[in-house]
């Protein structure tokens, strides 16, 4: 505990924190780049988008995606610091002076834990919202156009049944979850389910036993199309069951998830996703901690041994084959196969073992 507070333990602890935040923001700008050049290419054909416009949306959509590679992100960081501080030659004086590995790993633990804390309650809800923030953005920019055509097996679809008939709802576009839906095209039917019109709208908001539709396009056998500003669809679906149709669990902020998965169990949908979510979301900061184990068990070579190059791509290799085991598991979660808090947790103990024995085999093998 001492290494962790005095000034020896500060200085590894902040050469990790820079290395680890230099790699996030790395990261983060190669990924915007590449998503605004991707949304450039998407609204090449719009004349009224601004530029500045689309860098927003790329921006907003960006921390979600970052969110995902964080662990990566604390690998490559760990690994960086290691190697650097073993160049510098002041791991091998830390040594000379009579301190472990095991001593100078513990800072870069403790900070990679502070730093899954942070992602988990703080980072995870702002990526959320900004994600309903980019969503907003982007049916702005691509719902102008009323309805925007038929969704051919894409986008969202409900299916409801009523005293009015039947109808079938396509949505290119969701925001709230679910409450708020642009780029639509409606299918309905008479009780005898023969078809009886089709309408475009280019959005809807779920009211309280209702859907009310804004710039409505009604196309029928018999008539020519007629346009309305607004039409009102009686329905019988709750917010609640909107929610759990219309969003997934990754655009659900951590302080959320927990209302989600009662709301769920009550409505009878499923609960899987949205527990591995929280269960995922808990373990962050012990994942975190095992990568830098991971790091440590393949950066702590003196250069002068040589095969540096070797350990760095074992560590590389062993960072994706976590993420190939988190991904495996995660699907068997999700196909309830493996219990939610099972499939969170396995990586985790995983990593940090593997990490763990690595290391007591090197420093005390």
């Amino acid at each position: 505990m001492s290494m962790i507070t005095n000034t020896l333990g500060r200085y590894f602890a902040g050469r990790f924190v820079v290395s680890a935040l230099g790699v996030f923001a790395g990261i983060f700008m190669l990924l915007v780049l590449v998503d605004y050049i991707e949304m450039v290419r998407k609204t090449s054909g719009l004349v009224e988008v601004s530029a500045v416009t689309v860098a927003e949306t790329s921006l907003f959509r960006v921390p979600q995606l970052l969110e995902k590679m964080m662990p990566f992100c604390i690998l490559i960081g760990a690994m960086t610091c290691y190697l650097a501080l073993s160049r510098r030659l002041e791991l091998v004086v830390a040594r000379a002076a009579g301190v472990s590995a095991w001593q100078f790993i513990a800072p870069a633990l403790a900070s990679a834990i502070m730093l899954g804390i942070a992602a988990t309650a703080v980072y995870n809800p702002m990526s959320a919202n900004l994600r309903e923030l980019s969503k907003r953005m982007e049916a702005e920019l691509f719902g102008s156009a009323p309805g925007g055509g038929v969704q051919d097996a894409s986008g969202f679809w409900i299916n409801q049944v009523n005293s009015d008939g039947q109808a079938i709802i396509n949505a290119a576009r969701s925001e709230q979850q679910g409450v708020r839906l642009t780029g639509l095209t409606i299918f309905r039917f008479d009780n005898d389910y023969r078809f009886r019109e089709r309408l475009e709208a280019q959005q809807a908001t779920l009211e309280e036993g209702r859907w009310l539709f804004k710039s409505v396009r009604r196309y029928t056998l018999d008539a020519p199309p007629v346009e309305q500003d607004s039409l009102s669809l009686s329905t019988s679906l709750t917010p609640a069951q909107v929610r759990n149709s219309f969003s997934t669990p990754e655009t659900v902020s951590f302080w959320q998830l927990p209302g989600y998965i009662r709301s769920s169990e009550s409505s009878g949908f499923a609960t899987a996703g949205y527990r591995l979510q929280y269960h995922k979301l808990l373990a962050q900061p012990f994942l975190l901690a095992a990568m830098v184990m991971l790091a440590a068990a393949v950066s702590l070579r003196f250069f002068r041994f040589g095969g540096v190059q070797k350990m760095v791509l074992s560590g590389v290799g062993a960072g994706f084959l976590l993420y190939v085991l988190s991904k495996v598991t995660e699907d068997l979660s999700k196909a309830e196969l493996m219990h939610p808090i099972a499939s969170a947790w396995l990586p985790v103990c995983v990593g940090g073992l593997t990490g763990f024995l690595a290391l007591l085999y090197q420093e005390d093998g």
